[in-house]
């Protein structure tokens, strides 16, 4: 009998000692942000407590592509403008998704002539995309070179198709914007429409929703167009994270023309109903905070020491950080006036003074 106990108790050791090893061997890590959290490392999934970036597996490369995340093709051209591509790979990166580049071959590119670019694949070995990005600078290389157009064409069950700038020659020139409503450059919007009458081109619009293809107009508005795209995919909340860590200021969140029956912001909370929590409370140590509302992103602030903190709607009454790890729950009196807060991490009421 005691061998027998011996035995069991030295297998659930082993049991024990395998477990915690093999949760030794993942490690979940920020990605690259220039931030003393570069260097650290966390044994769960979820946000880097530190900038807010999502974690990624400590092993995950490019070479090694995330089953289960959103992969976008930025196919690069040589002459390619920086911001085009640029903002809006810091917009996906930062959401969560995987991106990687791909030209004709893969001979390092020079963007606009100033940086150097090796793409990670070839349209020869490029894996599957659920995306596929096309951006402005010498697109005319790309659009009428019949190997890369016929690239384009083969690309099965692609879900999104995404330009930025002269990138919708690309489109057009691989028959996808027949029927279609696009935006572009705005030098190049005459010669968009006389190159594809058959699609509707419009002026003075950030970017064109037509449900599984978007297009946006030059260079900056590529980043409007992403975050567009992150809102549609990940929701509202993850595109509004995504611009306050940018510190994108001035994104207006729909600031395009939507076409597709999907529209992300449709069932944003009503900017007279988020008025309602606006005012002054008290804080921690017997300072205050400001509660204020902006009309312009539909959504909350708490300005505490001169500092804006976004605040996302979960349910009524009910708020969080950017990091998801702070609840902030208002309370109301018996008429329904909001009359202060409590923390999830602190028990306390705050009251409102004004």
């Amino acid at each position: 009998m005691n061998k027998l106990l011996t035995l069991f108790m030295g297998l659930l050791l082993m049991s024990i000692s395998f477990q915690s090893f093999s949760q030794m061997l993942v490690a979940y890590v920020c990605p690259p942000c220039n931030n003393q959290c570069d260097t650290l490392s966390f044994d769960k999934p979820g946000v880097c407590t530190h900038c807010g970036m999502p974690l990624v597996l400590k092993n995950e490369s490019k070479d090694k592509l995330s089953p289960t995340r959103k992969k976008i093709a930025f196919y690069l051209q040589d002459g390619i403008e920086i911001l085009d591509f640029a903002g809006p790979l810091e917009v996906f990166t930062y959401a969560g998704f995987d991106v990687f580049t791909v030209s004709k071959t893969k001979a390092p590119i020079k963007a606009q002539g100033l940086l150097t670019v090796t793409p990670d694949y070839s349209i020869q070995d490029a894996p599957k995309a659920d995306i596929l990005a096309f951006f402005g600078g010498s697109s005319n290389a790309p659009a009428s070179d019949p190997d890369v157009i016929k690239w384009v064409q083969s690309q099965q069950n692609i879900e999104h198709y995404f330009s930025v700038c002269t990138g919708a020659f690309v489109l057009g020139e691989a028959g996808l914007l027949k029927g279609k409503t696009a935006t572009t450059f705005h030098s190049s919007l005459d010669n968009l429409e006389k190159s594809y009458p058959e699609t509707k081109v419009l002026k003075n619009v950030r970017f064109v929703d037509n449900g599984n293809l978007i297009t946006t107009a030059g260079i900056s508005a590529g980043i409007d167009g992403a975050l567009h795209l992150v809102a549609k995919l990940n929701g509202f909340d993850a595109a509004r994270k995504t611009a306050y860590y940018m510190e994108y200021d001035k994104w207006t969140p729909g600031e395009g023309l939507i076409l597709a029956e999907y529209n992300p912001y449709k069932a944003l909370a009503n900017v007279d109903n988020l008025k309602l929590y606006t005012g002054t409370y008290e804080f921690n140590n017997g300072s205050k905070i400001q509660i204020k509302v902006s009309e312009r992103e539909k959504g909350l602030y708490a300005i505490v020491r001169d500092r804006n903190y976004p605040l996302f709607f979960t349910k009524e009454n009910t708020f969080t950080d950017a990091n998801g790890k702070e609840t902030i729950t208002f309370i109301r009196d018996r008429r329904n006036r909001i009359t202060g807060y409590t923390l999830s991490q602190d028990p306390k009421v705050f009251h409102k003074l004004n």
